[in-house]
């Protein structure tokens, strides 16, 4: 049966909730539909961000939870012809190894005043079995190169918060074919860098990279921060925004400019230290997420990386509103009970169908 599936993205970016349609059966992508965006107010980022780093025993999250289901209902209302959601709600703590994950929001809280049928919860059940619960965007990669037509593999990456990586060949037959996918996140993206700025210059983020284009990497920090255990880890690996919190430890001594040149070096470098653990070069590499807006990202991977480094709108596709038609086509897949996780995009056992379905009253 073939949806038109809303998807729902808030990042851990916390600018505000991306809203558009995938129309899909599940397997096929036939269209994408409009596009809507809601940010968060500064008072809202506020007590979202307070939020952060926190699990579901520790205290009440009712402010930030009203938050999360009056945003996203004011985008559900602009889709008044959609015929499911999908829902990711807010990420606020991620521990895949300790076997937890906590994404604020209920799906059938949501259903119940939207009314419409909501696909949400998508994390618990991969974790459950043995997953890292991310990154869950690759089933919808694989897909998308298949739109396209593509033979030759391809990696997608997305850099918002957090970034991460999916290395697609689209010449298997599904997702979960062997050597279809191989996807892990890739380390800090825009998460240390929006915090660097808020705190240094009271923005939100660096306007068109021009701080981190002013500045001059500090190689020492670079050298330190790499040092870390989680870029030798083989994946499928996954990592929660606050894993590198010594982050700005690392940079406080810096000047603006620097700093910000030097957290943008490390979103660059992550990417670049990623391929190592790819199967094979990819023919090209397609941006998406928030970074792709950054000159100083941009300029940095077309630098380091040997291949065509092109945002996803040079092939057709929107990359604000990428990631929420991910989520769009899961709620698609999870409604006809097919796989949105394999052992290759997040360890899981053995390919998880993960979500909850809540139909309103």
């Amino acid at each position: 049966m073939v949806y038109r599936s809303l998807g729902l993205m808030s990042g851990t970016s916390l600018d505000g909730v991306d809203g558009s349609i995938c129309i899909t059966d599940g397997t096929r992508i036939l269209d994408f539909e409009g596009e809507y965006f809601r940010p968060y107010t500064p008072t809202e980022q506020s007590v979202l961000r307070a939020a952060l780093g926190r699990w579901p025993e520790d205290g009440s999250f009712e402010e930030a939870e009203k938050i999360i289901h009056s945003a996203h209902l004011e985008v559900i209302d602009a889709f008044p012809n959609a015929e499911l959601v999908g829902f990711h709600g807010q990420t606020l703590n991620h521990d895949p190894a300790n076997g937890r994950t906590f994404q604020l929001g209920n799906g059938d809280a949501l259903a119940q005043a939207s009314g419409k049928r909501v696909v949400w919860d998508f994390r618990s059940d991969d974790v459950a079995a043995g997953g890292e619960g991310a990154p869950l965007a690759p089933f919808f990669h694989f897909a998308c190169a298949k739109v396209l037509g593509m033979h030759s593999p391809v990696a997608f990456v997305n850099l918002g918060g957090v970034g991460n990586v999916t290395f697609v060949d689209p010449s298997k037959f599904s997702p979960e074919s062997e050597g279809a996918l191989l996807a892990f996140d890739t380390g800090p993206a825009n998460a240390p860098i929006n915090d660097f700025i808020l705190e240094r210059t009271g923005q939100s983020f660096d306007k068109d990279g021009a701080l981190a284009l002013a500045g001059i990497v500090n190689v020492g920090v670079l050298e330190t921060f790499f040092q870390s255990p989680y870029f030798e880890r083989m994946p499928p690996k996954s990592l929660d925004r606050n894993d590198f919190s010594n982050i700005l430890d690392l940079v406080s001594n810096l000047s603006d400019a620097d700093g910000a040149a030097t957290l943008t070096a490390i979103c660059v470098s992550s990417v670049y230290a990623a391929q190592a653990h790819l199967p094979r070069d990819p023919a090209r590499w397609l941006i998406c997420g928030g970074g792709r807006h950054n000159p100083a990202i941009m300029n940095g991977l077309r630098n380091r990386l040997d291949q065509s480094v092109d945002p996803v709108e040079t092939v057709g596709f929107d990359g604000d509103m990428f990631e929420a038609q991910a989520f769009g086509y899961l709620a698609a897949r999870v409604v006809a009970g097919l796989p949105t996780s394999s052992q290759t995009t997040t360890g899981c056992d053995a390919p998880v169908c993960g979500g909850q379905i809540s139909d309103p009253k």
